[in-house]
């Protein structure tokens, strides 16, 4: 069996720098509680290692003790909860993703003279929440071409179209080139689509034609590596979404020839390495 690891697999450059920062303020807190608006990122294995270090999760800035260190997660908050934090005595470490926080104020700044956001996104995603806090006159988000066409368009309208830093790149492509061909339309369109995210996406769907089957190692509620296993079945290759080596049945991978393995942007390296020596193993 030959396996073939992404090189792009595993954590990008604002998870990294969101889990340094927060590593350092583990040392410097000394015991001492340390609070996170939201998970840092989505990976619950990585969580379940903060929490037990002290770091506690919590869903409102309220929630929050005067006087507290609260660290910002990586998929950033919305403004109006900003706000509210920087009201109250409270210690504000931002680790804001570089990318989510340059996608935000690229929206407030083509939003702020009545343009309307249409945002491709997940609704629920606390990325997205974030976002769309930003519009100044109101937005649309959805996650689908058939939800676009889904609303109606005035051409007496202005709009702003922008995607959740994690979306499908080239999915989004064309949208914006069909919204930016129609005559009738004023439709002005920002990248805000990660590099890493376009690249991994990219090599994920280059390698799937490749193998035999592949695995997606990541966190099932994270949205990017959700994205990759689906990158990899729209090339009709046989793949699994898998947290950790514990979930896969190495009785079945081993009648393949050639496996291709990658990871989202908030796997550790320890859980691929996990998977690698298991098929290694085989």
């Amino acid at each position: 069996m030959e396996v073939v690891l992404a090189e792009t697999a595993g954590f990008c450059m604002g998870v990294d720098l969101a889990l340094r920062r927060l590593d350092k303020l583990v040392i410097a807190a000394a015991g001492q509680p340390l609070y996170n608006l939201g998970p840092i990122i989505h990976n619950p294995q990585v969580l379940k290692k903060y929490a037990e270090q002290g770091v506690i999760i919590v869903d409102a800035p309220e929630d929050v003790p005067d006087g507290a260190c609260v660290v910002i997660r990586a998929h950033g908050i919305t403004r109006q909860v900003e706000a509210s934090l920087r009201a109250r005595n409270v210690v504000i470490k931002d680790a804001t993703c570089p990318r989510v926080k340059k996608a935000q104020l690229l929206i407030g700044r083509h939003t702020q003279d009545g343009q309307e956001l249409l945002l491709y996104g997940e609704e629920d995603h606390p990325e997205v929440k974030g976002l769309v806090s930003y519009a100044g006159n109101g937005h649309f988000v959805f996650g689908s071409e058939e939800e676009l066409d889904g609303y109606e368009l005035s051409k007496d309208k202005s709009y702003v179209l922008a995607a959740q830093t994690t979306q499908d790149r080239v999915l989004f492509d064309v949208m914006a080139k069909r919204l930016s061909d129609d005559p009738e339309l004023d439709v002005t369109v920002l990248e805000t689509i990660c590099d890493a995210t376009k690249l991994r996406q990219k090599e994920a769907s280059e390698l799937a034609d490749e193998v035999d089957f592949m695995i997606v190692i990541g966190g099932y509620n994270s949205g990017n590596t959700r994205r990759l296993a689906q990158v990899v079945a729209e090339r009709g290759t046989p793949c699994c979404h898998v947290e950790t080596v514990a979930e896969l049945s190495l009785s079945d991978l081993a009648q393949y020839r050639k496996i291709g393995v990658t990871a989202g942007a908030s796997t550790p390296r320890i859980l691929i390495d996990e998977v690698l020596d298991a098929l290694k193993g085989l």
